[in-house]
């Protein structure tokens, strides 16, 4: 544990791009005070890290359940992006591979003439997005819309939805829904 507390609080510490003294500083304690911690040559009581937690827009419980030390991607290639669908339209997840997503970004084609099916989609959550290309239909709870370039749409996913693409050029748009679904 008195190892995770000062490997945490480098890491944080550096991904908020603060010094030792900044830190300290902000934090109303002594760089001395901070560099030990970091250093596992002190255990912080209680108070002392609520304090230092203080310059961060962290909780206490925040600093204990997130994995800084660790490198998470922040960007990520087209080409690497995981295609998620099983027919025609493609699904090209954003982040798949980062710990605790709590949304899903997709980058999605719909070629001409396919749509999400039949059936209308229900699932819990939100979800948004943006017309990148293209010609996409959108029905949502009985009402239907048809969206070009520009355009976007965000709604409750619980509400029954279908996307189509009635046109005769692919549809590209981006897309959110969070808590993620895929």
């Amino acid at each position: 544990m008195k190892e995770h507390v000062g490997a945490q609080l480098k890491a944080v510490r550096m991904a908020f791009g603060l010094s030792q003294r900044e830190l300290a500083k902000r934090a109303g304690v002594t760089n001395g005070m901070v560099s030990l911690i970091e250093q596992d040559r002190v255990s912080p009581s209680v108070g002392s890290l609520q304090k230092i937690l203080s310059a961060f827009p962290m909780t206490m419980a925040e600093f204990f359940t997130r994995d800084m030390t660790g490198p998470e991607e922040v960007v990520f290639r087209a080409k690497d992006l995981p295609d998620m669908a099983t027919g025609p339209i493609e699904y090209r997840l954003v982040a798949a591979t980062r710990r605790k997503r709590n949304m899903s970004i997709l980058s999605e084609v719909y070629p001409a003439g396919s749509d999400t099916g039949e059936d209308l989609l229900t699932h819990s959550g939100e979800e948004g997005g943006v017309i990148v290309e293209g010609e996409l239909e959108l029905t949502v709870a009985g009402k239907t819309w048809t969206l070009g370039p520009g355009d976007s749409y965000y709604f409750d996913s619980r509400l029954p939805h279908r996307f189509r693409n009635t046109g005769e050029v692919p549809v590209r748009l981006v897309s959110a829904n969070t808590p993620p679904s895929i």
